[in-house]
């Protein structure tokens, strides 16, 4: 690599051949500030800014940090030299359904590209897809708004009321407001296949195998490598995180202090699901098997016909649906016999989530579709008999948000609206935290807040602020900056 230094700017770059760390380190020194910039090569990445009391501190300052990084392998680079590395995208075969019947569909929303996201509420249908796009619509069909994302949605998950969605370009975004924002930024060498997300807690799964903990500061807690690569399955609760990879699932403690219970499945995981006590893993090797969250036991085993690319249940886990890799959804009761299997009427569902007698599906050919689940709508399906499928059509002046990527793009106001909330932004120990100005609010508490619009004194309004369980406020509804 060749040297990077320009003026006061030294650039530098990580890059291992095997498929680990690939990223870069910047260095900017003017005059008593010091500005890094990281992240993935070929991205924008982050940026921190410091100021110094003099110029010679501020390069003293910026000289460590260099020699750190060059100690730990980094080498001086020429930006945009050495192209990004590829993200893995999940590459998946999907066959025409072998079902007699199709199911009972009562309509469809074309997103335009292969679609992986999803999570259905009390009030809205939410679906993500590679082309970075994410839709809400209400359950009848009608869509509300669009989100544009910079890459690729890997996944829609949902933590309370606070919607995120996981991207191909490492950040994981808070939806949960006109301005969506990067609550997290997933470090350069974690090739991210799934997340979930529990009290503010993120929990990354990888190609690798490796399982990687983030706080809600977006600082990393901790991290393991699981027995088997290619980990399809993540998810969370007060007990566990719950790790699905290609040699099955285990389970490690909240808190990183270890391995729970590790139970080898029929076939590599390929998708998960939890309910209260149990976790289920659809496997390649054509089976849904619930696995109790206490000891690992496997309690039941679900027969598919294909790989399952996807499965959920109805509360309690009463009903056990699957999706496979030949556009056919299952339906089984709690103990594993198969009430009914159906087509999709199009590709293969590679998430699902079940509500309220729907079963909601986002399939390989990037539709969202809404099935009746109830037993009736099942049975007339069954003897060939089915509504006609409404095709959903955007709505003519559809509302679309974009991430805020500076602070300029953040509406000001000149003063505090009635009943709003003040937020400052603080320097602490070379990190910008963000504490609460307004009374009634603990100040000592940090506020989750965009990384990307944080400036050392700035200060923003926030329609609410709601305390987390693990000891930090949210942002609920819009943030705009106070002149």
């Amino acid at each position: 690599m060749s040297a990077g230094s320009v003026g006061s700017t030294t650039y530098l770059e990580l890059s291992q051949e095997d498929g680990g760390a690939h990223k870069f380190y910047e260095v900017a020194v003017d005059g008593q500030v010091v500005t890094v910039r990281y992240g993935r090569i070929g991205a924008g990445g982050q940026t921190q800014t410091t100021t110094f009391p003099t110029a010679e501190k501020a390069r003293a300052a910026a000289a460590k940090k260099v020699g750190e990084k060059v100690r730990r392998g980094y080498a001086p680079a020429v930006p945009g030299q050495r192209a990004p590395r590829s993200v893995t995208r999940r590459q998946v075969a999907s066959a025409p359904s072998t079902a007699r019947a199709v199911a009972p569909v009562l309509w469809r929303f074309a997103t335009g590209s292969s679609a992986f996201g999803i999570h259905v509420d009390g009030e809205h249908c939410w679906v993500g897809n590679q082309a970075g796009d994410v839709y809400t619509l209400d359950h009848d069909g009608n869509t509300l708004a669009r989100f544009s994302l910079p890459d690729g949605v890997k996944c829609l998950v949902a933590d309370d009321f606070w919607i995120y969605a996981g991207c191909d370009d490492g950040k994981v975004y808070d939806l949960s407001s006109k301005l969506p924002f990067a609550a997290y930024d997933i470090a350069a060498d974690v090739d991210i296949f799934w997340l979930d997300i529990h009290e503010g807690v993120l929990d990354v799964s990888d190609r690798d195998g490796r399982l990687t903990v983030i706080d809600h500061e977006d600082e990393h807690q901790w991290s393991r490598r699981s027995q088997g690569e290619h980990a399809w399955m993540v998810r969370a609760d007060d007990r566990a995180v719950y790790h699905g990879h290609h040699r099955g699932v285990t389970a490690y403690a909240p808190d990183g202090g270890g391995e729970l219970w590790h139970t080898p499945t029929r076939g590599g995981v390929l998708f998960g699901w939890q309910e209260d006590d149990v976790v289920y893993a659809g496997t390649a090797h054509k089976v849904v098997q619930r696995l109790s969250k206490r000891t690992g036991t496997i309690e039941a085993t679900y027969a598919c016909d294909s790989a399952v690319y996807s499965c959920a249940t109805s509360p309690g886990g009463q009903f056990v649906f699957a999706g496979d890799a030949a556009s056919s959804v299952y339906c089984f009761d709690q103990d594993g016999t198969r009430l009914w299997k159906l087509g999709t009427g199009g590709g293969s569902a590679l998430s699902m989530q079940y509500h309220d007698e729907r079963l909601y599906l986002v399939t390989t050919d990037g539709s969202l579709v809404c099935v009746d689940a109830s037993g009736a709508a099942v049975s007339a399906a069954q003897q060939g008999t089915v509504p006609v499928a409404r095709d959903v059509k955007l709505a003519a002046a559809l509302p679309t948000y974009e991430p805020a990527t500076a602070a300029a793009a953040v509406t000001t106001v000149a003063q505090a609206p009635a009943g709003a909330v003040v937020v400052e932004c603080v320097s602490e120990a070379g990190r910008i935290r963000v504490h609460v100005v307004s009374e009634g609010y603990d100040p000592a508490l940090n506020v989750q807040f965009p990384r990307a619009i944080r400036e050392p004194g700035a200060r923003y309004v926030v329609d609410a602020l709601h305390t987390a369980a693990g000891g930090f406020y949210r942002v609920r509804g819009d943030i705009r900056r106070l002149l």
